[in-house]
């Protein structure tokens, strides 16, 4: 049985402008390198997936971001209570609006959510954590992820995660990792982002 326990409930639920605050990331790892025909090496990046509890397709960790924490801490939370999984935040790739029935409240009455979606750098995947008898985890390459992905909003989230992990690629193309699991033009920008916290 596992020792963490989700947060439940809505008393600490952040509110802006009648949208509830939602926080969310995209797990994600290396796995096996590729050789490329000129000799340099790549490789493949996989995203990490949940089961819906409330219907059939896969969807990323998410959930309520609450007024004792930051946004970044409420995406690293849930990935440990939906997905068990602990890592790194890298980056920021923006906000998402949808609507949920199941999020109905009196300070959002029409569902309506605001999500700030996150890459994350899986460490440690958990062998228990707080949701496992209703979460089942699936890694998937991008364009498996995309075809599984149960909400549109998720999917232009996904969108935006790989035009970044592109990008990041673009500008460390060699992407030499000797131990840390984060290319090296991921460091400098991660310590940047602490300094800003």
């Amino acid at each position: 049985m596992s020792a963490l326990v989700a947060r439940t409930g809505r008393h600490q639920q952040r509110y802006e402008g009648g949208h509830r605050l939602v926080s969310g990331c995209i797990p994600f790892k290396y796995t096996n390198l590729i050789e490329n025909s000129d000799g340099t090496h790549e490789k493949v990046v996989e995203v990490l997936m949940i089961n819906s509890t409330s219907g059939p397709g896969l969807v990323f960790p998410k959930g309520g971001w609450e007024n004792d924490e930051t946004v970044e801490e409420a995406a690293i939370r849930e990935a440990v209570e939906e997905a068990g999984v602990r890592g790194d935040i890298m980056d920021f790739l923006g906000h998402y609006f949808f609507k949920s029935k199941t999020l109905q409240d009196e300070l959002s009455p029409e569902g309506l959510c605001k999500a700030a979606m996150f890459p994350l750098l899986v460490k440690e995947e958990l062998q228990f954590w707080p949701e496992q008898n209703t979460r089942q985890r699936s890694w998937l390459t991008i364009p498996e992820a995309l075809g599984l992905c149960r909400h549109q909003w998720m999917k232009e989230a996904l969108e935006a995660f790989s035009r970044w992990y592109a990008d990041q690629m673009l500008s460390n193309p060699k992407k030499e990792n000797h131990g840390s699991g984060i290319p090296q033009s991921f460091d400098g920008h991660l310590r940047e982002t602490s300094r800003r916290s």
